[in-house]
């Protein structure tokens, strides 16, 4: 019996009293869908980790329904009201210090004194944490390490019944993760490209954002990972010239058996990126995928991070 619902007003209202419970609901947003739970209870977000076989030190992405709960919740300057107030709702994601001691939040921020935390664009997610009446932790509903979800059958393919109930709302928008920034320090720090361009973000703030050099040891945001979002299949990228054994997938002038976007439109090829890997991996009968380049500009730099992540080996 399929556990994946549509996105009516009943589905929603079971939904949330699942998460009240302590159980887990995966829903769609405007970037990824996510596998959520109430962030206060710690089985239930112990549970998350044990569905998506994820290590405790990669913290979680808390999803709240309003901007102005946000101070109720971490500690904010203007700065980070500001932005919150002007991407959200929306793919941006907040690094902010925490503002208690409650210890039921430190299984979902790994330990650290910050949390991150966003407002996601989908009007089922901003139901459901409505509905909820906590904040939802969330990460992408798949298994650790691998290839994104942006549907619900891709939900209920890679976890199962590991999920008590997939909510249905459509292919995902935007197609890769949220942006990460760190708030905490006198610098804006882009801890993960995603979804807002970083363009966007240095535009509205009139400064540069700092970009890291090196990968931390230990994760202080989601999706930092070396290998990440990996298909099961060797992934080469920046390919122009594509082997025979290779299933191609190209962008704009580079053509193959998918194109990301024949136009070269970076927004498109971003919302296609992780249904594409996914048909990939069913496709290549050789065991090797292959991706044309693209641009490292607006959202390309998302894809770009994905892209590197899913094609790392030591």
């Amino acid at each position: 019996m399929s556990n994946i619902y549509s996105g009516t007003e009943e589905n929603i209202q079971k939904a949330a009293a699942v998460i009240k419970r302590g159980g887990l609901v995966a829903f769609p947003t405007e970037t990824v869908y996510g596998l959520g739970a109430n962030v206060y209870n710690e089985a239930a977000v112990a549970a998350i980790f044990a569905a998506k076989e994820r290590p405790r030190f990669d913290p979680l992405i808390s999803h709240i329904a309003e901007v102005d709960f946000l101070p109720q919740y971490a500690a904010v300057d203007a700065r980070a009201m500001e932005l919150a107030k002007h991407f959200w709702p929306g793919p941006l994601t907040l690094v902010l210090n925490r503002i208690e001691e409650n210890p039921c939040l430190d299984l979902a921020c790994s330990g650290l004194r910050t949390l991150t935390v966003r407002m996601p664009a989908h009007p089922l997610a901003l139901s459901l944490i409505k509905a909820s009446g906590v904040p939802i932790v969330a990460p992408s509903a798949n298994k650790y390490q691998s290839v994104s979800p942006t549907t619900a059958q891709h939900v209920a393919d890679g976890l199962g019944d590991k999920v008590d109930m997939i909510l249905d709302g459509g292919a995902c928008q935007v197609g890769v993760e949220s942006t990460i920034i760190d708030l905490t320090g006198r610098q804006v720090v882009l801890l993960r490209a995603g979804g807002t361009a970083k363009e966007d973000i240095e535009a509205f703030l009139g400064e540069k954002i700092t970009v890291p050099e090196t990968v931390p040891a230990l994760p202080t945001a989601p999706g930092q990972m070396l290998r990440h979002y990996a298909p099961k299949n060797v992934l080469r990228i920046n390919v122009t010239a594509p082997e025979p054994d290779e299933f191609y997938i190209g962008f704009g002038k580079y053509d193959g058996a998918l194109n990301l976007s024949p136009t070269g439109d970076v927004k498109e090829a971003a919302s296609r990126l992780f249904a594409y890997l996914r048909l990939a991996d069913e496709k290549a009968i050789g065991g090797k995928i292959a991706v044309a380049p693209v641009p490292n500009v607006g959202l390309g730099l998302a894809i770009n991070d994905r892209l590197n992540r899913a094609s790392y080996h030591k």
